[in-house]
């Protein structure tokens, strides 16, 4: 798989500073809230909150930040609505922008005018979605496996794929057995950096200089809105 792996999504926020990696707690927490309120407060009940719980512990959020989210889902009001953003960038890259948001208002409004800034537009439901595939992402840390170890290891874990991506392997598998398929490699001691389910593109953008700083910019404004909490493209970086 070439262009923009998960594993480029993750050093880009680990690499953050402080203050944009608290913003990424603060959207980790609020994912965690929505999976309490919609399935509770027990981790061996509620696969969503297993599964966020390992999501934010592979984004180093503190213990406390996790506990804290928790116990905050049975007091805090808002009513938070998950909605999937389409657009294209500039050149055509397309864009899916994954929110959680208490007023779509706002963030329709907000997102329209990221995109016309950056050379985009913001576009209807289905625009580009036609071009990514929902697909469970695991990205666990290389320990040098050969080609046949990790189809053996794809075997064991259910998963349907993987991918080599610099210094760590990316498995495959269809979005309803990605949490199975965490925790068979967790019981295996494999080193899991990340856990989640992903939009995989089916074909890639490339970009010039000047629309490579204005998809930079795109991406840097989008993913500093509290109300966004994943983006997916085409952009082959």
């Amino acid at each position: 798989m070439s262009g923009h792996s998960k594993w480029s999504t993750i050093k880009r926020k680990k690499g953050k500073t402080d203050a944009e990696r608290a913003k990424i707690f603060t959207k980790v927490g609020r994912e965690i809230a929505v999976a309490v309120r919609e399935g509770g407060n027990d981790p061996s009940s509620n696969g969503k909150l297993r599964d966020l719980i390992a999501k934010a512990k592979s984004l180093n959020v503190p213990n406390e930040n996790i506990d804290r989210a928790i116990k905050k889902a049975g007091t805090d009001k808002a009513d938070y609505e998950a909605i999937i953003y389409e657009g294209y960038g500039p050149s055509g890259v397309a864009v899916m922008v994954s929110c959680l948001t208490d007023n779509r208002n706002r963030t329709a409004g907000d997102l329209r005018h990221f995109f016309d800034k950056c050379g985009g537009n913001l576009g209807q439901s289905g625009s580009v979605g036609y071009l990514f595939t929902q697909r469970g992402v695991i990205v666990l840390e290389d320990e040098g496996h050969n080609e046949d170890a990790l189809m053996e290891l794809c075997l064991e874990a259910g998963a349907e794929d993987f991918s080599p991506e610099d210094d760590v392997v990316e498995l495959y598998t269809a979005p309803a057995e990605l949490s199975a398929a965490r925790e068979k490699l967790d019981g295996m001691k494999k080193a899991i950096v990340s856990a989640e389910v992903s939009y995989i593109p089916s074909t890639w953008v490339k970009l010039d200089e000047d629309n490579r700083l204005k998809m930079e910019r795109l991406l840097e404004m989008l993913e500093d809105n509290d109300d966004v909490q994943d983006v997916y493209h085409n952009w082959e970086e």
